[in-house]
């Protein structure tokens, strides 16, 4: 295998460098600003910024039993705060509280809706995020067994 060492690529003509195949990086980094990388829209010449396109956390759990993660991104517990409460706590924390946390769930037999914070003690923070889960039946709150949610904002 080659491996061609160099400290910079500058395109000869133009401003575009193209590869024939695969690109494998490790890390993205704007050049001009170290957290700004945007990115063609789609059919189109407008772009959008990379970062705030992205989910900063999420998580799937079990909150009916003892609020089992199934899977999860930057999201350290889960703490389940009392019946249909609980609040989900990040591994890296948010720039600020003004970001937008959402989710859905189901429970055993029936179908459910969602609510973000804040909620008393279920207020959005840079740290965590409360959620509320209400059966649509009985519009009472209630543990489920499967849990979503997902926030976008920025990261600290």
């Amino acid at each position: 295998m080659s491996r061609v060492v160099v400290n910079e690529i500058e395109a000869k003509v133009g401003n575009d460098i193209t590869f024939n195949d695969t690109v494998k990086i490790d890390t993205l980094k704007g050049k001009t600003t170290a957290g700004s990388i945007a990115v063609q829209s789609e059919g189109s010449a407008t772009t959008t910024n990379l970062q705030q396109g992205l989910t900063k956390q999420w998580s799937k759990y079990d909150q009916l039993n003892s609020s089992t993660v199934d899977d999860s991104f930057n999201t350290t517990s889960i703490t389940d705060t009392a019946t249909g409460k609980y609040v989900s706590n990040f591994t890296n924390n948010m720039n600020n509280a003004n970001y937008s946390a959402s989710g859905s769930c189901i429970g055993i037999g029936h179908y459910y809706g969602i609510t973000t914070g804040p909620h008393s003690s279920e207020a959005l923070t840079t740290s965590a995020y409360g959620m509320r889960t209400i059966r649509v039946d009985t519009d009472a709150l209630a543990d489920m067994t499967e849990d979503s949610t997902t926030l976008n904002g920025d990261l600290a």
